[in-house]
């Protein structure tokens, strides 16, 4: 059965870099991804576009492609966006499909301190989306957790969960926060986001000042 992937963040704004690694993904998983911008981040402030405003974004930046898909179940669910909680639904809707939540090596190194985070391999594969020469130094509990569940090959991700896999990917070094940072000063990022939300001016109206 082909895997189901999902990428998650902020997405405010959603850029270049988001896509091109939830497309590169996508291939070397041989896999459809979810985009899933989160509702209330439990482990960042929150972010400066409402959830309406990031779901237009978003939209247009994957209009002309079904391989990525936009997931919007964070932001119309109340509370904290705990990921093990949307694992959990997802995992109930989708059987034994192998599922494979994407993260980045930061995000991976610093998993102990989510909430729940022992059961999502319960309920996921966890692709760890590296770039060539990054290292991140992982704590002895993580290193624990995860023993014996690395495969070099992402086509072996065939169960329905509790496997890793090194995912390499291209580097783009776009910034969300850069990007904010220029609208509001008047500038057009014009070449880091999807060309698509320079059509409607309104969509980037919340980092304007």
């Amino acid at each position: 059965m082909k895997p189901l992937a999902i990428f998650g963040g902020t997405f405010d704004p959603i850029h270049l870099g988001h896509l091109c690694v939830a497309w590169e993904a996508s291939e070397l998983l041989d896999a459809d991804v979810l985009i899933m911008p989160s509702g209330v981040p439990p482990h960042r402030p929150p972010p400066i576009a409402s959830a309406d405003q990031r779901a237009a974004m978003l939209q247009v930046a994957l209009r002309d492609q079904s391989r990525l898909t936009l997931d919007t179940r964070e932001l119309t669910r109340s509370g904290p966006s705990y990921t093990v909680d949307t694992m959990a639904e997802l995992r109930a809707a989708q059987g034994d499909r192998p599922l494979v939540l994407l993260l980045g090596a930061d995000a991976f190194a610093g998993l102990p301190g989510w909430h729940g985070w022992r059961r999502l391999f319960e309920l996921v594969h966890i692709g760890v989306l590296s770039r060539p020469g990054e290292q991140t130094v992982l704590t002895d509990e993580l290193k624990q957790a995860i023993a014996g569940r690395w495969v070099d090959d992402p086509s072996a991700l065939r169960a329905p969960a509790g496997q890793l896999v090194a995912l390499s990917v291209t580097p783009l070094e776009i910034s969300a926060t850069r990007i904010r940072e220029l609208i509001a000063a008047g500038r057009e990022p014009r070449y880091q986001l999807p060309s698509g939300l320079f059509d409607n001016s309104s969509l980037l109206a919340p980092y304007r000042r």
